[in-house]
C-alpha cells in the first residue's frame, strides 16, 4: 500500500504539471466498436472511473461511473480501494490524457484488465452515446446554422473550459477575433453544453476548429492548430472571398 501511495503521488504531480504525458506516450487503444463490445460484455461487472474534475462529472458522465478528485491522490486511492482488481475496469477523461496516466498506474497497482474509452468522453458524446447529464439541450442545429450567416468568414471553435488543449488554444482564437474582426466572425461552442449539436455535426474530439464561407465548410482541424496555420487558412479563403 505504501508503494501504491508513493507512485500515485508521483502520478498526480506529473499529470498536473504536464497534462500531456499520456498523450505523448505511444500506446494502443481499442477501436470504438471493440470498446463498446467489451463494455457491454462486462455488464454489471464493469467498474467505470471518471478521471475528470467532480464538477465535470456532475454535468455529464457515463452511467455507473465513479467520480473522484483528479487533483487529490488520496481520494483516487480511496475510490480505487473499493474496486476489485480482478473485474474489468474502464476509465475515461476528456480525451486520452489523464485517463492514460491513471490507466497505467492502475495496471502497476495490480488491476488485471484496464481499458480506456478511446477518444475519451468527447468522442463518446460526439458519437451520440448516452450520458447522465444535468446540462440543457443547448443550441439546436437550426440555431447554429442561423449563427453562421455572415458576409464574413466564420470560425467556429468547439471546445471545453476543462480541456487543456482548448485552454491552450483560447489565446490564439481571442487574438484572431480581435486582429481580424473585419474579416472573421468567431463563434465559441462549449461542447458539453451542446451535446445534440456536436453529435449532429460529428465533432468527436476537442478542440475542433471549423471554418465556414457562405455557410459552407472550407477548412477544419481537430486537436488544435497554431496561429500561423489558422491564419493561412483564413488568408486563403479571405482572398477568394474578395476576389469574387
Amino acid at each position: 500500500m505504501k508503494m501504491f501511495r508513493s507512485f500515485i503521488a508521483l502520478l498526480f504531480t506529473a499529470a498536473m504539471v504536464t497534462g500531456v504525458s499520456a498523450q505523448t506516450k505511444k500506446r494502443e487503444l481499442l477501436s470504438f466498436a471493440d470498446f463498446e463490445a467489451k463494455l457491454k460484455s462486462a455488464g454489471k461487472n464493469a467498474q467505470i472511473l471518471d478521471a475528470r474534475l467532480p464538477e465535470e462529472y456532475v454535468q455529464n458522465h457515463l452511467e455507473g461511473a465513479v467520480s473522484f478528485s483528479v487533483a487529490d491522490a488520496a481520494d483516487f486511492e480511496k475510490q480505487t480501494a473499493k474496486l476489485s482488481k480482478d473485474k474489468p475496469t474502464f476509465i475515461y477523461s476528456i480525451g486520452n490524457g489523464r485517463s492514460g496516466v491513471l490507466a497505467e498506474q492502475l495496471r502497476e497497482a495490480g488491476f488485471r484488465d484496464v481499458t480506456e474509452v478511446p477518444g475519451g468522453l468527447s468522442k463518446w458524446i460526439g458519437l451520440g452515446r448516452p450520458v447522465i447529464s444535468t446540462t440543457g439541450k443547448g443550441l439546436s442545429l437550426d440555431e447554429y446554422q442561423a449563427s453562421l450567416k455572415s458576409d464574413k468568414l466564420v470560425l467556429v471553435d468547439f471546445g471545453s473550459r476543462y480541456c487543456p488543449g482548448c485552454k491552450k488554444l483560447d489565446p490564439v482564437i481571442d487574438s484572431i477575433k480581435t486582429e481580424q474582426a473585419s474579416q472573421v466572425k468567431v463563434i465559441k461552442i462549449e461542447a458539453y453544453e451542446n451535446k445534440s449539436l456536436v453529435k449532429e455535426l460529428g465533432v468527436v474530439g476537442l478542440p475542433t476548429l471549423v471554418l465556414y464561407k457562405n455557410n459552407e465548410i472550407v477548412w477544419q482541424k481537430k486537436g488544435g492548430a497554431t496561429k500561423a496555420e489558422i491564419e493561412t487558412a483564413l488568408s486563403s479563403q479571405a482572398f477568394q472571398l474578395v476576389k469574387k
